[in-house]
């Protein structure tokens, strides 16, 4: 693998911590928003409720985690000297499938055999 892919893998990671700080400071002002509220946002007419907020913006920082975590595993899988290489059968993943999957951690045949 190129220093490229590391590169873009650093990029990845920056980017997704940039989401998980924002996510978590989205959800936190929601809390600190909710604490003050005795209103019944459900039925209130105007905008997004409270509630549907505070599931999009957990959805959106479960998501970042996840891919925060998926980069680290592969930035690990890099320094070990294993990254682009499958987990299952120890083959190189094809390069096309790391530009759009950069932590993929298995080759396509292997990928699709175990469902992934």
């Amino acid at each position: 693998m190129t220093s490229d892919a590391h590169a873009r893998l650093e990029q990845l990671r920056a980017q997704a911590a940039e989401r998980v700080a924002a996510t978590g400071a989205a959800l936190a002002e929601l809390m600190h928003d909710r604490e003050g509220s005795n209103d019944d946002d459900e039925h209130d007419p105007e905008g997004v409720t409270l509630s549907s907020e505070w599931s999009r913006l957990t959805g959106l920082a479960e998501a970042a985690a996840s891919e925060l975590r998926q980069v680290d595993d592969a930035i690990a899988r890099w320094d070990a000297g294993a990254y682009g290489l499958c987990a299952n059968c120890g083959r190189p993943i094809p390069q096309a499938r790391l530009e759009v999957r950069p932590f993929a951690t298995h080759c396509v045949a292997c990928a699709e055999k175990l469902g992934l």
